[in-house]
């Protein structure tokens, strides 16, 4: 691979290397967490966790990822997105494995917490190496392409995984990342480089930080309590009000910082902000469809979690059109309309699943599962690209950190929607189906988002603006 600043001309055997390295982490973190939501059950059984608890299994991952991806993305700008990297890489190994070892609720708590911290520092200087080590253009696209597939890769294909490991104990869950982990460690070490691109300048703005993260949790842990709606509902707006609060004190510690955690200029990209609202709604409505047909499939139909695996395996094609498919299309149309195209088609896939009956057959379900792994084809892709566009490559950590937050919130936001609105709708099919509203309407509003950045082309003497693809 070259040793230019903008990366390799073409894809050599050692970009390919780096490439393949990359993708497995982002593929671990995605198989990680839908490996981990199949277990659950499992988990209560044997270590006799209450609902909260294990409720808070999963949430303690959401606030320990969500509430660093900040930090972890103006640290990889500031020390370097490989060391970044390579020393996350290594904390999310030895916890994941510490959390296979857990014999009580707050050691799994615990374990997960510092596993999102890790993946919070670690994925957004993964994204950052991407971008740095391939040239802005086709290779670039073709990249994160593939990128962006092993990632929707690692939440569909989790899920068949989680349930294969879970077959054998609940404890290869945890301990399966682990020997991934120290395969992806050892090849890291011997293939990845920082570019020697620009690397941001300044120092960390601690108080910036501190408060951002505060925000961030006590955000987050607002979402959460929303599962939850007749649980203390002062506390949870009180929550939300603390987050806010910290959160206009982070706005107004910005304005004044001579190296702030997040330039507030990065912001009035209008794209820029129109890509994390739409990968925010985009996730909303995956992450709580995710949920409701795992509970579909299993409480109410009553099958396995090897079948509810395999019934949603279909998704997984997303695996194979996101390195496949997707860059031609981003090459010949561009990301705003490849991305709007993806939401659509995920609106149309959680519309079709709507009137799910008790006696549907598989085949019934099959189109709605098709279009969705279709649908997340089109649009991870286009949303990870999208990213960093236009943006200087010394804030690519930060422009990574931000979407990855926006993801996070996203998928918070959708299971803890989903959850509230069923539980208020009583019990059993009819109240599925009520909260099977949520993920569709979240899809039409990432959609019309979406609307509102696709540029019509007109009428142009220059070949060049004639043939231009639509931006975001």
């Amino acid at each position: 691979m070259s040793d230019s600043v903008s990366g390799p001309a073409r894809m050599t055997a050692r970009a390919w290397g780096v490439l393949l390295v990359l993708c497995a982490a982002i593929f671990l973190e995605g198989i990680d967490v839908a490996m981990l939501n199949v277990a659950l059950p499992s988990i209560r059984a044997d270590l006799g966790l209450s609902t909260g608890m294990l409720s808070g299994v999963v949430s303690a991952y959401v606030l320990g990822y969500g509430g660093f991806m900040l930090l972890g993305g103006r640290a990889a700008d500031l020390l370097g997105h490989r060391r970044m990297f390579v020393v996350w890489l290594s904390v999310f190994l030895l916890f994941s494995g510490l959390g296979g070892f857990a014999t009580e609720g707050w050691m799994l708590l615990a374990a997960r917490f510092v596993t999102g911290v890790a993946a919070a520092f670690m994925a957004p200087a993964g994204l950052a190496l991407i971008t740095s080590n391939f040239p802005e253009g086709r290779l670039r696209t073709k990249a994160l392409g593939v990128y962006a597939g092993t990632a929707a890769g690692g939440f569909s294909l989790g899920l068949v995984a989680g349930g294969v490991l879970t077959s054998f104990g609940w404890r290869w869950v945890f301990f399966a990342p682990v020997i991934l982990s120290a395969l992806i460690l050892v090849a890291a070490l011997a293939l990845l480089r920082d570019t020697g691109g620009k690397r941001a300048r300044g120092s960390f703005d601690l108080a910036g930080s501190l408060s951002i993260t505060g925000a961030m949790l006590l955000l987050v842990y607002g979402v959460v309590r929303l599962e939850h709606p007749g649980d203390g509902p002062l506390l949870t707006v009180a929550t939300f009000v603390a987050g806010l609060a910290l959160l206009g004190l982070f706005v107004a510690i910005e304005r004044r910082s001579s190296s702030p955690l997040v330039r507030l200029g990065i912001l009035r990209k209008a794209s820029l902000v129109r890509v994390n609202l739409a990968a925010l709604l985009f996730l909303v409505a995956f992450a709580g469809f995710q949920f409701l047909a795992t509970l579909y499939f299993q409480e109410v139909r009553g099958w396995s979690t090897m079948q509810t695996g395999l019934a949603m395996l279909v998704i997984g094609i997303d695996t194979v059109l996101a390195p496949t498919l997707t860059p031609r299309l981003v090459n010949r149309f561009g990301n705003a309309r490849v991305l709007f195209g993806g939401i659509v088609l995920a609106a149309v896939a959680y519309a079709l699943f709507l009137p799910v009956g008790m006696d549907w057959a598989y085949t019934a379900m099959l189109p709605a599962l098709l279009l969705l792994g279709l649908a997340f084809a089109l649009a991870y892709g286009p949303l990870t690209m999208a990213a960093t566009e236009g943006v200087e490559e010394e804030e690519h950590g930060l422009a990574g950190g931000l979407l990855y937050t926006a993801m996070q919130f996203g998928m918070a936001l959708g299971l803890s929607a989903v959850t509230a609105v069923s539980v208020s709708a009583g019990t059993g099919l009819d109240a599925l189906r009520t909260a099977l509203v949520v993920p569709l309407v979240a899809a039409l509003l990432g959609a019309a988002v979406m609307a509102f950045g696709l540029r019509t082309r007109v009428a142009s003497p220059g070949p060049a603006q004639e043939s231009a693809p639509a931006t975001v």
